[in-house]
């Protein structure tokens, strides 16, 4: 072999052991540490969940434009446990025919979680509304298994429906 294949080979060495050299010295020289949070913050872009969101509005708003019709097919998902016929059995819940204005945990007949029966009051337009929204949130230890229902405008037009069902109750101002 003639030298100049050694001198190519030698300095081809020679520059991968200088880039792995400086390489290391780098990472060494500014190695950085994973930063708490990652990315940059971009002015302006306000992330879900963060920030000021709008306050849900009292359930007194949405009643006003409240329609029964449409809470009576909302009434069609929980028609699994529970039914609204005037003198209707419990099923795995209780009966709900004239529950507005009712006594909480109070149908006869039916079994009560303890953390239902220790809220006391009635079903008032707040309270159900807060029932609908988030059962476990309303009472924690409850058995009733319902995730809730985050719309307020169909709250509302549920509740509005369950009234007609012999209730009455005055609608708030």
């Amino acid at each position: 072999m003639d030298d100049r294949f050694n001198t190519i080979a030698g300095w081809v060495l020679f520059a991968g052991i200088v880039a792995l050299g400086s390489s290391i010295v780098a990472g060494e020289l500014f190695h950085g540490e994973r930063p708490e949070k990652m990315g940059y913050p971009i002015e302006g872009v306000v992330l879900e969940g963060e920030g000021e969101a709008e306050a849900e509005k009292p359930i007194a708003f949405y009643l006003a434009s409240a329609d029964p019709a449409k809470g009576q097919s909302a009434f069609n998902k929980c028609t699994a446990c529970h039914n609204a016929a005037p003198g209707g059995a419990n099923q795995i819940g209780p009966n709900l025919h004239a529950i507005m204005g009712a006594p909480l945990a109070a149908k006869p007949g039916f079994a009560y979680s303890d953390a239902l029966k220790s809220k006391g009051g009635t079903w008032t337009w707040g309270a159900m509304s807060a029932w609908l929204k988030s059962p476990k949130v309303f009472a924690d230890g409850t058995k009733m298994n319902f995730p809730g229902m985050s719309n307020p405008q169909d709250r509302a037009n549920l509740l509005a429906w369950l009234n007609t069902q012999r209730s009455n109750l005055p609608l708030p101002p």
